[in-house]
C-alpha cells in the first residue's frame, strides 16, 4: 500500500475512479490472489505472514486465488491494455515464486532480488500506469523509474527480516531464502546496510525535488521503524534464537506498515496539494 500511495503521489493525471479501481484490482484482488495461491503450494505449518497458526490449506484456496487474479486482471482491462498486461505479468511472476515446478524462492539470492524488483519498482510503475491511464512505457521512463526503484530498496531491505523465523519451516521444504543463506545475524547487519542506502537515497530524492521539508518529515516517519529495529537487533545480538520469533518480526511489519502508510499518504496530500486546493 505504501507503494500505491508514492505512485498515487507523482501521477499527473488524477482521476477519483482511476483512484478507486486501481486500489481494488491491487489490494482486494491481486495481493490476496497471490498470497493465497502462494500459500497454497507453500502449505505452512508454523507461523506465516499475519497467521501464527496458519490453518490447513484446501483446493478451495487455489481456485480462490485463480478466480481473484482474473478478476484483478478484468479490472485493469476497464482502465486500458497495459494496466491489465502488467497485472497479468505481476500475478505470474507472484506464482512462480512458490510454484513447484519453477519455485522461485528456493533461490536466496534470485528470489531477493525478483521479489523486490516486482513488489518495488514494477508495482510502483504498474500502479502509476493504472492511474494514469499510461502504457507499460512508462517502465522505462526516469520520472517513474526512479521512485520505482527507491521501493525495491526499502523492500530488499525489510524482505529478509521477513524470513528470519521461517528457517525451520523454509529448511523442511528445501527452500534456501536469503535469511538462511546469511544467518540471522547476518540478516539484520545486511538489512542495516539497505536501510541506510535507502534512507540516503530518499533523502537525495527530496532534496533534488526541493522538498527538504518533505524530507524532514520522512526521517520523522522512519524514525519509530529503526528504533525499533535496533532494539530488536540489540536482543537478536544477546540470544538470536530467542529472539528471531514470529511476533518481533509482525512488530516491526506493522511499524513499517503505519509509519510508511502515514508518510506516502501525506506526501500525496502534499506534493498535489490537494489540501490547498481544498482550502485547508
Amino acid at each position: 500500500m505504501p507503494v500505491f500511495f508514492f505512485a498515487l503521489a507523482l501521477t499527473p493525471n488524477h482521476n477519483e475512479s482511476r483512484i478507486l479501481w486501481v486500489f481494488v484490482a491491487l489490494h482486494l484482488f491481486l495481493y490476496p490472489s497471490s498470497n493465497g495461491y502462494n500459500s497454497y503450494f507453500d502449505k505452512d505449518e508454523e507461523s506465516i505472514g499475519g497467521l501464527k497458526h496458519p490453518p490447513k490449506v484446501t483446493k478451495d484456496l487455489y481456485w480462490i486465488s485463480l478466480v481473484f487474479f482474473l478478476i484483478a486482471i478484468g479490472i485493469g482491462a476497464t482502465i486500458n491494455f497495459s494496466f491489465a498486461l502488467m497485472l497479468l505479468i505481476y500475478g505470474l511472476v507472484s506464482m512462480a515464486y512458490s510454484h513447484p515446478w519453477i519455485r522461485i524462492k528456493k533461490y536466496p539470492w534470485l528470489s531477493w532480488f525478483i521479489a523486490g524488483l516486482f513488489q518495488g519498482y514494477f508495482t510502483f510503475a504498474m500502479a502509476y500506469a493504472g492511474l494514469s491511464k499510461l502504457s507499460w512505457e512508462v517502465l522505462y521512463k526516469p520520472h517513474v523509474f526512479i521512485p520505482g526503484l527507491l521501493t525495491s530498496l526499502m523492500l530488499w531491505g525489510n524482505y529478509p527480516l521477513t524470513q528470519v523465523y521461517q528457517h525451520k519451516e523454509d529448511s523442511r521444504r528445501g527452500d534456501r531464502t536469503l535469511s538462511l543463506a546469511l544467518g540471522i545475524k547476518g540478516t539484520f547487519l545486511f538489512s542495516s546496510s539497505i536501510f541506510m542506502i535507502t534512507g540516503a537515497a530518499f533523502a537525495w530524492f527530496f532534496l533534488d525535488r526541493n522538498q527538504t521539508q518533505i524530507l524532514w518529515v520522512y526521517l520523522a516517519a522512519m524514525t519509530p521503524i529503526m528504533l525499533y529495529f535496533l532494539t530488536w537487533f540489540n536482543f537478536i545480538r544477546l540470544n538470536p534464537i530467542k529472539y528471531a520469533n514470529y511476533n518481533w518480526a509482525m512488530g516491526m511489519n506493522y511499524f513499517s506498515a503505519l509509519a510508511l502508510n502515514a508518510f506516502f499518504i501525506y506526501y500525496f496530500l502534499e506534493n498535489t496539494q490537494i489540501l490547498q486546493a481544498l482550502g485547508y
